[in-house]
């Protein structure tokens, strides 16, 4: 058995994440997924919508510090919510 190199193990693990290759999407499959990041695009831009003006607010008052940790928060709500999107898409894509 031959060592793999770091490339050939990358390609091994994302080969593991995505879909089996040959196994098409069902219409109904499709149209849930284009649903979910409908939803998730909207609740991104929710968060976005209700930090940016405090994160705006914070800078004007010359508060650098709280600033950063609303740009924080907002970040890790963002990841948050791109996590929870891609779990539930892999649900759906397992489905049948």
């Amino acid at each position: 058995m031959a060592i793999k190199s770091s490339y050939e193990l990358a390609m091994e693990k994302l080969a593991a994440k995505l879909p089996p290759t040959g196994r098409k999407l069902t219409r109904h499959q499709k149209a849930r997924l284009a649903k979910l990041e409908s939803i998730y695009t909207a609740k991104i831009a929710e968060e976005e919508l209700t930090l940016k003006p405090k994160i705006a607010a914070a800078r004007a008052k010359g508060d650098a510090e709280a600033a950063q940790k609303l740009e924080e928060t907002l970040r890790a709500q963002i990841q948050k919510l791109r996590s929870k999107l891609e779990t539930e898409k892999d649900v759906v894509r397992q489905s049948k």
